[in-house]
């Protein structure tokens, strides 16, 4: 990426405007104090996050109010609205990475022209010329370490019922599963995708008649595992760790974990487009992605925020270096072209 404009300052003419900078440092944030920018995002505890993290320090810092409101839990239909009705009812949305593809193949997005001295630390596959990743999830395993005495170390124990005795459960949904499915099967990580759907299909044949529970939303997931009804399930890690703070004796196997990234995108058009870049390239420090980690249970994508997240925390969070070693990245460009045929084809699979 390289920025839009560039700027060449003699060594005199730095001095004036470093020292112009100096003695009006208020003028220009009273002038940014009458700006403000609605920002979308998930809602619960996302907000609380999100406002500890980057909102105030934004406006502590530059005078520009943030008024958070919550998004749609898919908000690529609103993004499209807004852009085409030019109604900018939100000036930044929090995006996952298939919903950047969806929306930069119909143009929807404004290029964020970010610096990339400021995107030094941030992981790269969470950097895009349209879209700044600031957290990221992972799909993984979690047991219950009260009927399961020996810890599954990844997802062909998951496979082994005679080894690993017990109630199981996956996502109703092909996306992951498929993946875990191959991995069981032997697939490593890094040879994933294009995915082999019929080994894949094959493989889930082997345990369709051992699952238990298909859950279809993340709160049935963190539901199953903490009422203690499942004893190995396969789903997202925030979820899991909410049942484990709840007092559920359960524990997060990382080994064979798909994590994908979500972050900032802008409206195509935004009259404030500007002032919305600000706020993006402000998301990038490290000291500020870590505040969040306080009420999330998601991992920063920059990595030096660990150097402000105590030990403990650090190793339930899906971008600490021990865990983030064993997942891999999803291939959102695959389920793109994908998933409408293969969500059909596991459905179907489902009822036979």
């Amino acid at each position: 990426m390289t920025k839009t404009t560039s700027f060449r300052f003699s060594r005199r003419g730095a001095l004036i405007a470093g020292a112009a900078a100096l003695a009006t440092p208020m003028l220009s944030r009273k002038a940014w104090a009458s700006q403000s920018l609605v920002v979308a995002d998930p809602g619960g505890p996302f907000s609380e996050g999100y406002r500890k993290a980057f909102y105030d320090t934004f406006t502590a810092e530059t005078g520009i109010a943030i008024n958070g409101v919550a998004r749609d839990a898919e908000p690529t239909a609103q993004f499209k609205s807004i852009v085409e009705t030019k109604s900018y009812i939100w000036d930044v949305c929090t995006l996952t990475l298939s919903a950047r593809l969806i929306l930069e193949e119909a143009d929807l997005l404004e290029p964020l022209n970010l610096d990339p001295a400021k995107v030094t630390d941030i992981m790269p596959a969470a950097v895009h010329p349209n879209m700044l990743g600031i957290d990221v999830y992972s799909t993984v395993m979690a047991y219950n370490t009260d009927t399961l005495k020996q810890a599954p170390e990844g997802w062909a124990a998951f496979w082994d019922t005679a080894r690993y005795p017990g109630r199981r459960a996956l996502r109703r949904n092909p996306i992951d599963t498929l993946e875990i499915a191959l991995m069981a099967d032997g697939v490593a990580p890094a040879d994933l995708y294009p995915l082999d759907v019929d080994r894949a299909f094959r493989k889930l044949d082997e345990i369709k008649d051992q699952i238990d529970v298909w859950w279809t939303g993340g709160a049935q997931s963190t539901q199953l595992l903490e009422s203690g009804e499942v004893d190995m399930i396969a789903g997202w890690n925030a979820r899991f760790q909410a049942a484990i703070d709840n007092g559920a004796p359960a524990r997060i196997v990382w080994n064979g974990g798909l994590y994908s990234i979500e972050g900032w995108g802008v409206p195509k058009g935004n009259p404030k487009a500007d002032l919305a870049r600000e706020f993006v390239a402000f998301c990038t420090d490290g000291a500020m992605q870590a505040k969040f980690t306080d009420d999330l249970a998601y991992g920063p994508t920059n990595l030096r925020a660990y150097d402000h997240i105590a030990p403990e925390r650090a190793a339930i969070l899906p971008t600490a270096p021990q865990n983030l070693e064993v997942m891999s990245l999803a291939s959102e460009p695959f389920w793109k072209a994908n998933r409408a045929e293969l969500t059909e084809r596991f459905n179907a699979w489902l009822l036979v």
